[in-house]
């Protein structure tokens, strides 16, 4: 989701050795959405325990969380929080999309067409309350802290890295170069092949470093301008100009030098339910909270074997799992008893 700006952007490769010991700010909502698209059974339905109950999210973070923290990376999790009424067309649409999904996968099941019903049922992936919370409580028992942002959790990891909490923010979506987010890394956890969605081919994906102050020097633009870029493309709050992209809203923003003027002297019309000068505002000043506490902790070891043998995972993955973790911690804590 969101805006459509990856084609301006550099982006360079980066190896799990070069993020060694750095911060991670990671969007929750982002990851644990591709968790639930992506770990589903052949035909396409969600993994679940014996009781019914989806663990697609908890088997992700379990196993990405821990291959982070075995590769000395040190993950925060961000949970979004209340979205902007301006972005409540965006959600009602996202919405849509959803039950047309649900039809079309009942559709593709009645015919048994498990190609096309592995396809559908990934865009009815849904985050529910129980899935947000029994998310958060894997990381407690994990050791790994979270936030619950105030508003946009992309905003909230931007603003942890202008501070210096965290070096990088972990997201797949664009929009957090909007907020202003300098060191982005996307694919965080890939590597190797994966099949395109819908397509019978393979891309290779390997974790991307994409620096936001590298990006505008090569663009000769300012953040500002990429705001109104994304404007003119479109973002989560508004539709965009018809038929422009990355390329044409560079161009035009070349010309013009902001949205505004665009608007005026091409005649566009952005086809938003809210001012241009309102967007860009949320972009510059989002909403964010100071009220958070980074502390990798020792893992609650029993309590976390308990919790996933009890959802059908295999006692011996999560034993290897926790001991990492366990390792992890402790080296962390003789590394600071050292320094001091």
């Amino acid at each position: 989701m969101g805006t459509q700006i990856g084609p301006l952007l550099i982006k360079n490769q980066i190896t799990y050795e070069e993020l060694s010991g750095k911060v991670i700010a990671i969007d929750a909502y982002n990851t644990i959405y591709q968790f639930l698209s992506a770990i589903r059974q052949r035909d396409g339905s969600p993994l679940t325990d014996s009781q019914g109950n989806p663990t697609s999210h908890l088997t992700g973070l379990f196993s990405r969380t821990s291959k982070l923290r075995d590769s000395r990376i040190k993950p925060i999790f961000i949970f979004d929080g209340k979205p902007p009424e301006m972005k409540k067309d965006t959600l009602e649409k996202r919405k849509e999309c959803k039950e047309a999904a649900v039809l079309n996968y009942e559709i593709a099941k009645d015919e048994g067409n498990l190609e096309d019903m592995k396809k559908y049922a990934q865009a009815t992936s849904r985050i529910t309350p129980q899935i947000l919370n029994e998310s958060k409580k894997l990381l407690e028992l994990m050791g790994i802290p979270w936030i619950q942002a105030e508003s946009e959790a992309e905003a909230q990891a931007a603003f942890m890295v202008s501070r210096g909490d965290a070096d990088f923010v972990g997201s797949q979506d664009y929009d957090v170069f909007l907020f202003g987010a300098e060191n982005v890394i996307r694919n965080l956890g890939s590597s190797g092949k994966r099949k395109v969605p819908g397509k019978k081919e393979y891309v290779v994906k390997t974790p991307e470093h994409i620096s936001l102050t590298g990006s505008l020097e090569q663009l000769d633009i300012s953040r500002e301008q990429l705001i109104d870029i994304s404007i003119c493309i479109g973002t989560d709050f508004n539709e965009g100009i018809h038929r422009v992209g990355a390329k044409t809203a560079l161009k035009l923003i070349r010309k013009h030098e902001d949205i505004d003027t665009i608007i005026r002297e091409e005649n566009k019309d952005i086809r938003a339910c809210t001012s241009v000068e309102e967007i860009r505002e949320f972009f510059l000043n989002p909403p964010v909270t100071i009220d958070y506490n980074l502390s990798w902790k020792t893992p609650k070891s029993e309590a976390l074997c308990d919790y996933l043998v009890e959802r059908d995972f295999s006692e011996k993955q999560v034993l290897k799992n926790t001991e990492i973790l366990e390792n992890r911690a402790n080296d962390e804590c003789q590394s600071c008893l050292g320094d001091w």
